[in-house]
């Protein structure tokens, strides 16, 4: 079979960041290790010459992960592939193992990415960085709700399932959980996002909050290329309604599911129970 490759959605961020806190935050940074200094774009000099700096939070941004320092911020992306995992210092660095963080804890945040699409970017002030200035509201946010995408959508001829996956109208609904919502809702994945009523995309947003809400409880989504920071996979995939399940009889009317595209990316719908 083919390999599968996936992106870490927000959950599986979320969760890795939640795995990392309690070992980073309050830490200082003795030295970084950079093995490999080119990822999706090179990682900055700053980077690589980070010594005895104090982390004083650690966040998430859509998916990005945010480590605060009182110098400044790294932004950490996963990528397709990257990994990230706290292991003992002296723990010896396999071929794929791009970037450590030593700490002064004894531990080590370790960067892995057979692929090298993800990224290490630096910014002196918080929250600053040109990667995090056209996002949108987190979907679990107060800012996040039916009115705004219904606002958002007025004369959109996109299909909802792109619109909804629009880092500018609402960060972090991949893939996998935009499908998920969709079918949740009862929304079909090819409706026009200007022609869905706005108390569709009401149960909509609200179907986005639980999807995402579910998956971080359960610790995200197993996939090829994901484990938690302790190295265990996510336990979400068993409840997944129709990701990944075109073929199968729906759970809820027992018919077929179907398969389209939508930007390249399969969808699996019921053309039942998805109007």
């Amino acid at each position: 079979m083919p390999e599968i490759i996936v992106m870490p959605e927000l959950p599986e961020v979320e969760t890795i960041k939640n795995g990392v806190t309690p070992f980073l935050l309050n830490q200082r940074i003795e030295r970084m290790v950079v093995r490999r200094k080119q990822l999706r774009w090179p990682i900055p000099e700053v980077i690589q010459q980070l010594e005895n700096v104090l982390i004083t939070q650690v966040a998430r941004r859509a998916k990005y992960l945010l480590i605060t320092t009182e110098q400044g911020q790294l932004l950490v992306h996963l990528g397709m592939s990257g990994v990230l995992r706290v292991v003992p210092q002296g723990t010896p660095a396999n071929t794929h193992d791009h970037v450590d963080m030593l700490l002064s804890n004894g531990r080590i945040l370790r960067y892995t990415d057979p692929r090298r699409f993800g990224a290490w970017l630096w910014t002196p002030k918080p929250n600053e960085h040109q990667v995090l200035s056209h996002l949108g509201p987190e979907p679990l946010s107060e800012e996040f709700d039916g009115e705004l995408l219904y606002e958002r959508s007025r004369n959109r001829r996109q299909a909802v399932k792109t619109f909804i996956m629009d880092n500018k109208i609402v960060v972090g609904v991949g893939n996998i959980y935009a499908q998920e919502a969709l079918f949740m809702a009862g929304v079909h994945p090819s409706r026009a996002a200007g022609r869905i009523s706005r108390q569709r995309y009401v149960s909509l947003a609200e179907a986005i909050k639980t999807v995402l809400a579910a998956a971080i409880t359960a610790g995200g989504t197993t996939l090829k290329d994901f484990t938690k920071a302790d190295g265990q996979p996510g336990y979400f995939q068993q409840e997944l309604a129709v990701y990944g399940r075109g073929g199968k009889p729906c759970q809820k009317c027992n018919a077929v599911l179907l398969k389209t595209t939508h930007g390249q990316r399969t969808t699996v719908y019921c053309g039942s129970c998805q109007t």
